[in-house]
């Protein structure tokens, strides 16, 4: 299957849009064999191998480098790691979120969003977003909010709970040969706790599930996420927070959507004084 997908693909380039002449007479549509392999930088008897069905391992530099010869999108450059049995590596697109999906989530002023990468990083937020990680320095990544940050076991009530499903979850998304997630569970490491999870070897993704919290300027929120794949950006999530309509945590969110909790993310180095605790919001237990 991978040498008919390459073979295919290879049709469909016309050789004046990959930069070569095309006035001699081709006996083939699209490229030849050995000006893929140029473009590719491989040697024509690899790639003849690779179409052939008599290589059956190729690296993943090798398959981002026939992506780019064979000029294929982000679907079938992901379709092509694929059939070849290995995973795409990060690349800078992996990190950079599109104009289109950060206006998107501005535009959800009554709930957080947020996108993260495979390996939990928090690429993008909105305004309510800012403001329910404010208490964080930085809100940058989620395994290391959680692991790391002091905030985290007041922050959040269930935190061992969340510190499982963080482990698992990240074990789910992260490519295991990533240099990047080797750092990170090194640097996690000082935590004996999540040394404790990493080393279970569960593996769980988070598609959609309940989180507490203890906001110090709203009090506790309970809310609900999903967290749904960016096709355009493989390894991308969009999450997205809500609370349940009319209760407690709906009334904590519209004041924190209006309070000087959000005015205070634009405003590095003030402090909210805990609204529920002024009289402002409803009283809660």
């Amino acid at each position: 299957m991978l040498g008919e997908f390459l073979k295919a693909h290879r049709a469909r380039v016309n050789p004046e849009d990959a930069g070569l002449p095309s006035h001699t007479q081709r006996k083939v549509k699209g490229l030849r064999r050995e000006e893929v392999a140029v473009l590719a930088g491989v040697s024509a008897d690899y790639y003849a191998r690779l179409e052939q069905g008599r290589e059956t391992n190729p690296s993943a530099q090798v398959l981002d480098a026939l992506s780019r010869a064979l000029q294929l999108d982000t679907d079938a450059r992901a379709h092509l790691h694929r059939l070849a049995g290995v995973v795409a590596e990060e690349g800078h697109s992996t990190y950079v979120v599109s104009p289109e999906l950060r206006r998107l989530i501005s535009g959800l002023h009554d709930t957080p969003a947020f996108v993260m990468s495979s390996l939990l990083d928090i690429l993008a937020s909105n305004a309510l977003g800012d403001a329910l990680y404010e208490p964080f320095t930085p809100a940058d990544n989620a395994a290391r909010m959680t692991f790391l940050d002091p905030v985290a076991t007041s922050f959040y009530p269930r935190w061992r709970w969340l510190a499982q499903t963080t482990v698992a979850h990240l074990r789910q998304t992260a490519d295991p040969k990533s240099p990047r997630l080797r750092e990170m569970v090194e640097a996690l490491s000082v935590s004996p706790v999540f040394a404790e999870l990493w080393a279970q070897h569960e593996v769980r993704g988070k598609n959609r599930d309940t989180k507490d919290f203890v906001h110090p300027a709203v009090g506790p929120l309970t809310l609900s996420f999903h967290s749904f794949d960016v096709r355009e950006a493989p390894g991308q999530m969009l999450v997205i927070y809500q609370a349940e309509p009319g209760s407690t945590s709906a009334d904590g969110l519209k004041l924190l959507a209006t309070s000087r909790a959000t005015r205070a993310a634009a405003s590095p180095g003030t402090t909210p004084a805990p609204l529920w605790l002024t009289g402002t919001a409803k009283s809660r237990p």
